[in-house]
């Protein structure tokens, strides 16, 4: 017998799934939604939003499931939430942790290797991360709802503080930077995909440290670009800047630029829209390498230890001609 069948002797995926899930899996989707009281494609609907194929008549669901459907459908059932809702808040539920789950997954998947290689190897991948899953997945849990409240509290926190329009709780005033990483694709071709990986971690969590320390947000990263907001034009453009500071100068990193601009903006499922962050996205691509650009209007709003120098005017995809200002700290 060889090596890899001894292994998976020991060993199974469906021991690491169950390690995971807390239980194995022996109830149907009929079954889940019977026990709760709720409809079959109710349940389905709502399986579909967490990120989910439908099981069809499989026997995929634990206890676990129904306890979370039982609690998701009875906040219904009191009138707190009405069923569309509950359904969003699943889809933001569900995409917010299959991003995570993957995440965790790449981060400790070099554990697993190191501790295979190790004086506590199991002989198996699937055993050492069995021992991992049980290591490490109640402290990880726990630490899951404490940043989950920490966040909600910031966000209720942002709503009051941007200046959401009491008839429209999504709408407020912010300034929307765009940071990009410069042929950040022919670069990619050149390189291995582990160093790939490695260069877009370390964009993404530089950057994040310098939008955390001024007080705003990531809203999302695609890989070569980052997208942040800030609660006025003076944060933003520090946050700017900053970028410029701790990527562009850099050797191990591509060069970088980045646009801005203020406005209404739309904050809905984690995400923003409006004119600001579609300037913001054009500024950035006429920009120079290592550069910031902003709008008149927004260049207008920042105190004089910023330097700003209008350059001549260009055409802006959905915005006309526009005269881009370049902004530095004086």
């Amino acid at each position: 017998m060889t090596e890899p069948d001894r292994d998976q002797r020991r060993f199974s995926g469906s021991q690491l799934e169950s390690a995971i899930l807390g239980g194995s899996p022996g109830l149907t989707s009929e079954d889940v939604a019977a026990e709760v009281g709720v409809s079959p494609q109710e349940a389905r609907r709502l399986w579909r939003a967490l990120g989910f194929p439908d099981a069809g008549e499989e026997a995929a669901f634990t206890e676990a499931d129904r306890a979370a459907l039982g609690t998701l459908v009875g906040a219904v059932h009191k009138g707190a939430i009405d069923f569309d809702t509950a359904v969003q808040l699943t889809r933001a539920v569900g995409q917010t942790m299959a991003r995570l789950a993957d995440w965790e997954v790449a981060t400790l998947s070099g554990r697993v290797e190191e501790l295979e290689a190790g004086d506590q190897a199991t002989g198996s991948r699937i055993g050492s991360a069995l021992r991992l899953a049980e290591e490490v997945g109640v402290p990880f849990e726990e630490l899951l709802i404490y940043a989950w409240r920490r966040h909600l509290a910031a966000a209720v926190a942002r709503v009051e503080a941007l200046g959401a329009a009491d008839e429209n709780l999504h709408t407020t005033q912010v300034t929307v930077g765009f940071a990009d990483l410069v042929q950040f694709t022919a670069l990619s071709n050149q390189m291995r995909e582990d160093r790939i990986g490695d260069l877009v971690e370390v964009f993404e969590s530089r950057c994040q440290d310098v939008v955390a320390a001024q007080h705003g947000r990531v809203i999302k990263t695609l890989g070569d670009s980052v997208l942040f907001i800030a609660e006025d034009p003076v944060r933003g453009m520090e946050t700017a800047l900053g970028i410029v500071d701790v990527i562009g100068r850099d050797n191990r990193l591509p060069d970088v630029r980045v646009g801005l601009a203020s406005g209404s903006v739309v904050m809905r499922l984690g995400d923003v829209f409006g004119p600001p962050v579609n300037l913001a996205a054009r500024l950035t691509a006429v920009a120079r390498r290592n550069r910031v650009l902003t709008d008149p209007a927004t260049a207008a709003l920042l105190p004089d230890r910023f330097e700003t120098r209008s350059l001549p005017p260009r055409p802006l995809r959905g915005f006309g001609v526009v005269e881009p200002v370049a902004v530095r700290r004086a």
